[in-house]
């Protein structure tokens, strides 16, 4: 089983507290599955039409680039609201460190956008 797929589909069905595992039988286990079955058809996909990798792994680091300062917000929200995490929400210096970075990350996605094609 190819790494991606797995992991994916392991991630997935952690996230929504589907029933996971390749020690589980296909209709036990449906989703999990199905997604291994959807992201190996995806990868096909992508070969048969003849995407080179380096040109797909750019784009995917593209995304992963756009979507991390927005998400990395997120984080810290939840992580310092006391409904959600009581008495463990973050300390000072966590803070200015999750913070710094957001706000690094968006200045490189600007930067990014500013000079596509220059």
């Amino acid at each position: 089983m190819p790494v991606l797929t797995g992991s994916s589909a392991y991630a997935m069905c952690e996230a929504f507290d589907w029933k996971y595992g390749l020690n589980e039988k296909l209709r036990d286990a449906l989703r999990f599955y199905a997604i291994i079955a959807i992201s190996t058809l995806i990868g096909l996909l992508i070969n048969f039409l003849k995407i080179p990798p380096v040109t797909a792994l750019f784009w995917t680091a593209v995304i992963n680039g756009v979507l991390a300062p927005p998400l990395l917000v997120l984080i810290m929200l939840v992580s310092n609201n006391k409904k959600v995490m009581g008495k463990r929400v973050n300390g000072k210096l966590t803070n200015f460190l999750g913070w710094a970075t957001a706000a690094v990350l968006f200045a490189a996605a600007l930067g990014m956008f500013l000079t596509w094609g220059k």
